[in-house]
């Protein structure tokens, strides 16, 4: 899995290839990832990544979710494998603000 990571951040696109091994690999999760990538639900922050999910918004730093999947399995959610998807590929929303001076509005 490590290559196909390497190799879509060579090519910095989202190629059939790619979405095909993220959802042989991770399933249900990988086709959610996708989703979020697909409709721009992927924001980048000056401080954080927040995914839009269904019901909330989830902040990714790195390996770190604040999801409740994350937070009581400890692995790997699909908002942190949409961050890598996006980060990769630039297919998220860029804000010039912080996340944490957005939130306390």
């Amino acid at each position: 899995m490590r290559g196909i990571w390497e190799k879509i951040e060579q090519d910095g696109a989202l190629t059939e290839e790619f979405r095909a091994c993220i959802e042989r690999v991770y399933k249900d999760r990988g086709r959610k990832a996708l989703t979020a990538v697909d409709e721009r639900r992927v924001k980048r922050y000056l401080d954080f990544y927040v995914v839009v999910g269904h019901s909330n918004e989830y902040i990714v730093e790195e390996d770190f979710c604040t999801c409740s999947d994350f937070l009581f399995r400890g692995r790997e959610c699909w908002h942190i494998l949409a961050v890598r998807i996006a980060e990769r590929t630039g297919l998220y929303e860029s804000y010039d603000l912080w996340y944490q001076d957005v939130w306390k509005l």
